[in-house]
């Protein structure tokens, strides 16, 4: 099974919790060997791989994300599953930091950002977005 977009249920999960708090989104990605754009997008002919849509979709979302008050924590490669499926390995690892869950829920309504997420569509054969609760050292 695939994971690209939240299920409805998930998005309503998700703006049941807290939304005046921080969180953390931990990013887990899996790229297409070649990004599928729609027919009708203006990158669809050029033949691109996963890895470099995903690249468009990063370049293209920044500013949102960082308008929005998001900071990336840290990021990596992923280089082997330790404990778990090896079906689940990751071409790239991530947490993104937000304000508040507000500022995360208003960044993937903003226009810009939507226009944004065609790209990480066409890039993402399967992917984990999973919110974390910050928690004291």
């Amino acid at each position: 099974m695939h994971y690209v977009d939240p299920a409805a249920g998930q998005m309503d999960a998700f703006r049941d919790l807290p939304v005046d708090v921080p969180i953390e989104m931990l990013n887990l990605i899996r790229y297409r060997d070649l990004a599928e754009y729609p027919d009708d997008h203006a990158c669809a002919a050029e033949g691109l791989f996963g890895a470099e849509a995903y690249r468009r979709y990063m370049a293209a979302s920044g500013l949102v994300f960082a308008r929005f008050g998001g900071s990336i924590l840290w990021k990596g490669e992923p280089q082997l599953v330790l404990i778990g499926p090896d079906s689940e390995a990751w071409d790239m690892a991530f947490v993104a930091r937000y304000p508040d869950a507000a500022a995360f829920l208003a960044m993937i309504a903003d226009p810009e950002y939507r226009q944004a997420v065609i790209h990480r569509q066409a890039a993402v054969q399967t992917s984990r977005l999973i919110r974390i609760a910050p928690a004291d050292s």
